[in-house]
Parts: C-alpha cells; structure tokens; sequence
C-alpha cells in the first residue's frame, strides 16, 4: 500500500482485507469509518429490510458529502477485517442513529 499521512495507527493491522483505496482515502482523511451500533433501534430496524448488514461492523462513507447530494452517497459496509459486505446509497437509508466512532482503530497522535 502506498504509504500517505497516517490517521489510524492499525488500520492495517485491523482491517487486513480493506482494498488499498479505501485505506489511503480512510488514512488522508478523504472518507471516514464509523462502527455500527448494533444495540440501536435504528440499526435493528434497517436490518430486517437490507439482511447483510448482519455481517458488517463498519461503515465507511464521504465526509465531505453535501447534504443536498446525500441521495447520491454511497455507504460501504465492511465486516471486521475489511471485505465489503454490502454497499447501500442514501436513498436506501441514512446512518443517523445507527453509528458510533469507530473503537477498533487508534487515531495518530500527529493527524
């Protein structure tokens, strides 16, 4: 992988499976990762609609997107070593509710 500033200090540690794309962009601060709170109501509801999201634990999505192409985002959802177990779109849902800071990686201290 080709090494740029580094946000979290064991990402690849962690997410051994994650593409190199995605963890440069999650490593320049170009997308982030939350983690799902599976405790929520939110999350229990959404999952009876769109099933595979019982194997993901993260989320990894556009910080940067305007809520006036929220419609357009799309939100990867990657299970505990980094293979993608499905994308959804703003359309199918939004994350409001249903996410937390995401415990299983340690952000550097010089990010």
């Amino acid at each position: 992988m080709f090494k740029c500033n580094t946000k979290f200090e064991n990402l690849e540690e962690i997410f051994v499976d994650l593409q190199d794309i995605m963890k440069n962009s999650l490593q320049g601060g170009v997308l982030d990762i939350k983690q799902l709170n599976k405790e929520s109501d939110k999350y229990k509801k959404v999952i009876t609609d769109f099933p595979d999201l019982k194997g993901a634990d993260c989320v990894i999505y556009s910080k940067f997107m305007s809520k006036e192409f929220h419609e357009s985002e799309k939100f990867v959802f990657i299970d505990k070593v980094g293979n993608t177990v499905c994308t959804l779109t703003g359309v199918d849902l939004d994350l409001y509710d249903m996410i937390k800071k995401c415990e299983l990686l340690r952000e550097s201290k010089e990010f």
